[in-house]
């Protein structure tokens, strides 16, 4: 990373630590919330699941099918050692928020959660006293609080979430599709494709590791859903947006990556999925560039995806950069399955070119391994 772009997202977020004040949470106890006046009335089952403030997540030992449509709603009282009682929609958000690690960062301060799964790639969502959900794909109902491993450690209370489940799912499949063969993706495709990036100099860098086919408007759709970002493209505009969101007590997430080039020309999106205090330092992040094919009369794009685990030395300069971890193949699987389960990819695979990149160094002399094989993604229609 360029020693610029470092110290403007510095300066942003010491902007919003001279702003802070203390928060004055106005604690909001949660009573029997109304039923959603929209919501399907008849359930096919009910559930009931206690959420006590002490732990981060809960088994709901409930298995949903992908299109499954559930109501929950949540009651109950907790406590942090301060005397802040709060309700399931936990406490408004302060500007001391900005500095904790939330499952879901711009939910309530304690405030009931889920999420489908149990992975890293596991997308929390916010649930409140009261939510209408409908299961993308397949997976195991866990329940949680929008709190740190901290708070954790001196909540006392317990939310209790009634589950009714609405309409049965019809996919029985968990994560995303079965893999199946892409015979749209032939050898010659494959064999015009650069397998790496470069620099501005064109010192070969990250591995191609991920075919998307599909329209703009379906990639950029499965990515947000998936709780990727669209990263900023330049200092200034990481310095408004840093502030921009301080001010609105939001986490800042969209810090820009460097430049890289494919096809001779600089990548046409970033998107990254980062935890808010790490932004600097950790996130999985990836470059997209819309090459110049098509696959079955769609668009076919190509992607790095790397994982940021720290710093280090840039020998090409001696200045600082990012270090990527050198198991590049996590990075892609950990796209593979936050892509996947959002229910808006219809098929995928993985391809081993003829020629497969196993072993090299980043263009800043960091080194890195792989299989070899592409990640393929075909978007469904339901993305556009």
């Amino acid at each position: 990373m360029r020693p610029l772009l470092i110290a403007g997202f510095l300066a942003a977020t010491s902007l919003s630590a001279l702003c802070q004040t203390p928060s004055s949470p106005a604690p909001q106890t949660s009573t029997n919330p109304n039923p959603n006046p929209n919501a399907n009335t008849s359930t096919v089952s009910t559930s009931q699941v206690e959420v006590p403030g002490n732990v981060q997540w809960v088994d709901s030992k409930i298995d949903l099918r992908g299109g499954t449509k559930i109501h929950l709603t949540s009651t109950g009282n907790m406590s942090y050692p301060q005397g802040q009682s709060f309700g399931a929609d936990g406490l408004p958000r302060g500007w001391k928020d900005l500095l904790h690690q939330y499952a879901v960062p711009d939910g309530g301060h304690g405030a009931v959660i889920g999420r489908l799964g149990t992975g890293d790639a596991a997308q929390p969502f916010l649930i409140g006293a009261s939510k209408d959900y409908e299961a993308p794909v397949g997976g195991r109902l866990y329940l949680g609080i929008n709190q740190s491993q901290a708070d954790a450690s001196n909540t006392t209370g317990t939310f209790q979430v009634k589950i009714d489940v609405v309409s049965e799912g019809t996919s029985s499949t968990n994560g995303g599709p079965e893999e199946t063969t892409i015979a749209s993706i032939t050898p010659d495709i494959l064999a015009e494709i650069p397998r790496r990036i470069s620099d501005m100099q064109g010192n070969p860098g990250d591995m191609v590791n991920i075919f998307i086919v599909g329209s703009q408007a379906q990639l950029e759709k499965t990515f947000t859903s998936a709780g990727w970002v669209k990263v900023d493209s330049s200092v200034q505009t990481t310095l408004v947006s840093g502030f921009m969101n301080s001010m609105e007590k939001k986490d800042y997430l969209t810090m820009p990556m460097s430049t890289l080039y494919l096809f001779k020309r600089p990548q046409d999106y970033g998107f990254a999925h980062a935890e808010p205090v790490k932004v600097a330092m950790s996130r999985n992040h990836l470059r997209v560039w819309k090459s110049p094919y098509t696959v079955d009369g769609e668009q076919l794009w190509c992607i790095a995806a790397t994982h940021d685990i720290g710093f280090e030395r840039d020998q090409r300069n001696n200045g600082l950069t990012h270090k990527i971890d050198p198991a590049i193949d996590g990075e892609r699987e950990y796209v593979n399955e936050t892509l996947s389960s959002t229910g808006l990819i219809a098929q995928r695979a993985h391809i081993a070119p003829a020629d497969p990149l196993t072993e090299a160094k980043t263009a800043t002399g960091g080194g890195f391994h792989s299989d070899g094989k592409i990640l393929v993604l075909v978007l469904a229609k339901a993305a556009q």
